[in-house]
């Protein structure tokens, strides 16, 4: 580990030397480039140069303590060196955390779709609770959201909603989310008080560079129509929604958000690229069949990565075991703490298997 520390090291005082040298910093995108992998590697860096440091202080402590003649300055040196082989011995596990290895999708913004499953009615509007809820998270993380494509329900739900949430460091918090939400409550629509179990699918995807997808205009089929949903008489009488198929995927997207033909498009074109990306992540076809799969599963009651139990006011991740009984605030969007508690488990997982 060390000698990849070294490495490390060596890279970061080199990238340092190059940002400050005024032919570089001409090239600003030679500069940006440099930074960009400065930045990468500076928390690792920097946590390997506090090593050090710790390292020699201890190192110093113990060698004063052996020469030292005075009891009581002995016993204090020896003291201050145990306390920083504590110091060091922490240090290294963080270090051991950094140097896994990094999903490269950690740092961008993300497309989710979020579609009722198993119960009709209640998992529409489940899904609708949801949505929600995940605004609200992003709210307080200052990222943005924004909605691609809507399909509701007559009391309220949904019955499938794409949208895009926008920042630094989205999907390395929100890609735990993927995956089959169960519900058990009193539906609104129950006149008897029985509980109800429901399914909501949620799948995320990360939003790649345009760089990473290159998209054939001869392979899209786009078409427009008119939307049969809400949204007053301009939305009835033009032709302002997309769809667009990719030939070669059969991947379809549809976008009818806004009244504008033309931004309709950009966005469905950004949820195009997503799916692409996730799609061509993956060697052959059946191996993202099987990766949607994962993420979404079939929607039956059975298959499930969290239950919202409202008469016990419960929430259960039952990846980690984790249990809160706290879901009112949950709903809210106070969804934080969960979500680091499922980083956290993935990180012990990659240390496991890196032991093995």
């Amino acid at each position: 580990m060390l000698k990849k520390l070294d490495d490390i090291l060596d890279k970061y005082n080199k990238l340092s030397a190059e940002m400050a040298d005024p032919a570089v910093i001409a090239q600003p995108e030679k500069w940006t480039q440099c930074a960009k992998e400065h930045a990468e590697i500076s928390e690792a860096a920097e946590k390997y140069l506090e090593y050090k440091k710790t390292e020699k202080e201890m190192n110093d402590d113990f060698a004063a303590a052996e020469s030292e003649s005075d009891a009581e300055m002995k016993e204090m040196l020896t003291e201050e060196g145990y306390a920083l082989k504590e110091k060091l011995s922490q240090i290294h596990d963080e270090l051991r955390i950094l140097l896994l290895p990094k999903d490269k999708n950690d740092d961008r913004s993300v497309v989710m779709e979020i579609r009722g499953g198993a119960g009709g009615d209640e998992a529409s509007l489940f899904a609708a609770d949801l949505y929600n809820m995940y605004c609200r998270y992003a709210d307080s993380m200052r990222w943005k959201t924004e909605i691609v494509d809507l399909s509701e329900t007559e009391l309220g739900g949904m019955k499938e909603v794409v949208f895009t949430v926008s920042g630094k460091g989205v999907y390395s918090k929100l890609k735990y989310e993927s995956g089959v939400h169960r519900v058990q409550r009193v539906p609104e629509t129950e006149s008897q008080g029985r509980v109800h179990t429901s399914t909501v699918t949620v799948a995320v995807l990360p939003e790649p560079e345009d760089v990473e997808v290159a998209i054939n205009e001869k392979d899209l089929k786009i078409d427009t129509y008119r939307s049969g949903g809400a949204g007053g008489q301009h939305i009835n009488k033009t032709e302002s929604c997309i769809r667009i198929t990719h030939l070669p995927t059969g991947i379809v997207v549809t976008c009818q958000d806004e009244r504008s033909q033309i931004k309709n498009r950009e966005k469905a074109m950004k949820v195009l690229k997503s799916r692409l990306y996730d799609y061509y992540n993956t060697k052959y076809q059946s191996d993202y069949a099987e990766n949607r799969k994962s993420q979404v599963g079939t929607g039956d009651r059975s298959e499930r990565i969290r239950t919202y139990n409202f008469p016990q006011n419960r929430v259960t991740d039952h990846r980690i075991g984790v249990t809160l009984y706290s879901l009112d605030s949950f709903m809210l969007g106070d969804i934080g703490g969960m979500l680091e508690s499922l980083a956290i488990a993935d990180r012990e997982r990659l240390l496991a298997s890196e032991t093995e």
